[in-house]
């Protein structure tokens, strides 16, 4: 598992100057299908079928462009490289949904098998692992917008991808016809205004500008989980399935996909930190509100971990905002 502290997550901000390449990948057609009918899709997994090679082609913030396998043959869209995990199918699922390209659960783990060859029935619960390269910021053309690949692209023999420098030659094309059919309209809604990644002296684009992707749901929860270390913040508790990343300020009051917005916790103390029957002071200890009692005349389970003080990640810009802390205590928090 890739340490945080090689990948720190949090906006990336880059120039084509520091962009030197761009992966073009071969891509299931299906999942291409699925994805470009989603209204604003702000991250994907783009899953290998088997999760024992690790992708190495591209830094944090680069762009991964998505070839589609024959009969299409074109660029359907691209996005920009996060981080890439092996993960259990299940646990790809819960951190990113339908953005691994598929309506459920089921979809996404038959359409793996079949890749895979594998029909035994244990793997249904999807417990093998997958290879995920984790994209923010992704776009998808129509089909009159798809772009021609490079003309020196293999005609047979690739069975993944390929590399291109992105400062001249077939790469920089591709990346500036991505890019203008990119800004037309309204589709990037995910890359901040104003901001995008251009060629230095390009006559077409002028000057170069930056980009900074927003973290989506599925990055942050892996992220938070990440940064206190695959266990509860609370109760120390280390099994995946039942753990989740919650956000301190609610994404639904304005709260952003970010580390020092996150809290680690088991499912159970996730739940009654949303609903304010638990909190977190800004000195880092768990409070149990008296409301669980009344409301439920129960919650003897969970008093026993009232004014505990909760595990925090070791370093200091992952750390729960104090003033987050206090938003919740003050504005969800039933006491």
């Amino acid at each position: 598992m890739r340490g945080i502290e090689r990948d720190r997550p949090t906006r990336r901000t880059k120039t084509l100057v520091d962009v030197a390449s761009g992966y073009i990948a071969l891509t299931d057609p299906d999942w291409y299908s699925y994805l470009s009918t989603q209204p604003r899709v702000e991250e994907v997994n783009f899953w290998q079928p088997h999760g024992g090679r690790v992708f190495r082609a591209l830094k944090r913030g680069e762009p991964f462009f998505f070839k589609l396998r024959a009969p299409h043959r074109a660029i359907s869209g691209f996005g920009f490289f996060e981080r890439f995990e092996s993960l259990p199918a299940w646990l790809a699922w819960d951190c990113f949904g339908e953005m691994n390209g598929a309506p459920d659960c089921e979809s996404m783990i038959d359409r793996i098998i079949r890749l895979r060859g594998e029909g035994e029935p244990s793997s249904r619960a999807g417990d093998f692992q997958i290879g995920c390269i984790m994209l923010s910021a992704p776009v998808f053309f129509p089909q009159s917008e798809w772009v021609t690949p490079p003309s020196n692209w293999p005609q047979a023999g690739i069975q993944q991808g390929k590399t291109y420098p992105l400062d001249s030659g077939e790469g920089r094309r591709v990346l500036e016809d991505c890019l203008a059919r990119a800004q037309s309209g309204a589709r990037y809604w995910n890359v901040e205004p104003g901001t995008w990644v251009v060629a230095e002296g390009s006559a077409r684009y002028g000057s170069p500008f930056l980009v900074r992707p927003r973290l989506g749901q599925g990055l942050f929860s892996l992220a938070v989980r990440d940064a206190y270390d695959g266990a509860c913040a609370v109760t120390r508790e280390h099994s995946a399935p039942v753990l989740e990343a919650a956000h301190i300020v609610p994404y639904a009051r304005g709260g952003e996909h970010r580390v020092d917005n996150g809290l680690f916790l088991r499912r159970d103390l996730h739940r009654l930190y949303d609903r304010g029957y638990v909190t977190v002071t800004p000195d880092y200890v768990f409070r149990v509100g008296d409301r669980l009692r009344d409301d439920f005349r129960n919650g003897r389970s969970y008093y026993g971990l009232n004014n505990s003080t909760i595990a925090i990640p070791a370093y200091d810009a992952w750390r729960p905002r104090r003033d987050f802390l206090e938003q919740h205590a003050r504005e969800v928090f039933k006491g």
